[in-house]
């Protein structure tokens, strides 16, 4: 997927300030999550991490975000934590975990590539940074197949995305612009209709059908699956290496600066799911099911969880160049003024976990502090 790495001059210069752009839904509504005694569980002898009483965490209710759902089911948060509550909160879009980083109601979050740019962006680079990566993959064109049976047939249809300007609304108009449909990004008019709908209910939208298709993240994807859609095209395809960052892990610049002993706490927590996830796929996604169920009240049924949990991959890297890739994209769309993304990465205490763990360090891409 080639980047255009040239601003445009646009009449959006100024959408960041006035447009709920760059957000990834999911479930949830910022609500605290439900205490499970699992998370809670402190060893004997713990003491607390920097003098605090507890970090306050924030994820969306998402496979995507299966670090933290599983990370927080088994426990390994507070472990690391020692005496240091771990506090959750969930969310289903991207502002609103920004406002409460930016607040203070949250210290660490995990998500999405385009609210953390437009996080970092809209504050002059002085609000978040981005400490580490959590997942790639699991996003896919689902079409209806009696109307859609192959790519060149989404042109004069009706596809959905999440959220104006969000990561897969921009992933799906580039694509759009690479197959030459002219589309307007704000009305979502053009040789394809873009159709901004909750992820929430696409799958009763696209059963009734009103929507031909959509571009969504799982478990969105294979729901639609499950209600007779057909896997047109999976994101990872067009990625090189079939790779790009769909979560990650970000932290309060403030919190980061008073509290770094807490925030490595974190991020080893963060590295050892990711490593019990790959090497307990199966126990790690009834895991992630069942801290989905506490969330929100209801688990997903198999026929939907199986093939969206193959289709994300953890990963601690933060894959640096896709974000700035994807940031490219939006100002591409005409979405974003060209952002500056220098210093966006502060990995310094990733890779001091990754080398205690013996494992490879990770790259900022050129964004990282210096």
């Amino acid at each position: 997927m080639p980047a255009n790495r040239s601003p445009l001059p646009r009449r959006g210069l100024t959408v960041l300030a006035v447009l709920p752009l760059l957000a990834l839904a999911a479930c949830g509504y910022g609500s605290e999550a439900k205490d499970d005694p699992a998370d809670q569980k402190v060893a004997s002898g713990a003491k607390k991490i920097d003098g605090l009483d507890s970090v306050k965490i924030g994820y969306f209710g998402n496979l995507t975000h299966a670090t933290a759902l599983v990370g927080r089911r088994q426990g390994l948060f507070q472990k690391e934590l020692g005496a240091t509550k771990a506090d959750y909160a969930t969310f289903n879009a991207g502002p609103s975990e920004i406002e409460a980083l930016n607040s203070g109601s949250i210290d660490i979050g995990w998500i999405g590539p385009s609210p953390a740019i437009n996080g970092y962006t809209k504050s002059g680079g002085r609000s978040l940074k981005i400490i580490g990566g959590s997942a790639s993959g699991g996003v896919k064109l689902v079409v209806n197949p009696k109307k859609i049976k192959s790519l060149k047939d989404v042109k004069g249809k009706r596809i959905a995305t999440p959220q104006l300007g969000n990561t897969q609304d921009v992933a799906f108009l580039n694509w759009a612009a690479e197959q030459g449909y002219q589309v307007d990004a704000q009305s979502g008019k053009g040789d394809v209709t873009v159709v901004r709908s909750d992820n929430k209910v696409t799958p009763d939208a696209f059963k009734a059908g009103s929507l031909d298709g959509a571009w969504v993240p799982e478990p969105t994807a294979s729901k639609l699956v499950a209600e007779g859609g057909k896997v047109l095209l999976d994101e990872s395809d067009l990625w090189p290496d079939k790779k790009f960052v769909i979560t990650n892990v970000i932290v309060s610049q403030k919190f980061l600066k008073a509290h770094p002993k807490a925030v490595e706490a974190v991020l080893r927590a963060s590295v050892r799911t990711n490593k019990w996830i790959k090497a307990n796929p199966d126990a790690a996604k009834e895991a992630a099911n069942k801290q989905l169920e506490a969330d929100s009240g209801k688990a997903l049924a198999p026929a939907v969880l199986d093939p969206a949990w193959k289709s994300i991959q953890t990963t601690d890297d933060p894959l640096a160049a896709t974000l700035n890739t994807e940031a490219d994209h939006a100002v591409k769309a005409g979405l974003l003024a060209k952002p500056d993304l220098k210093g966006i990465y502060d990995l310094s205490l990733l890779n001091k976990v990754l080398g205690a763990e013996g494992a490879p360090k990770v790259d900022a891409a050129g964004l990282g502090t210096d």
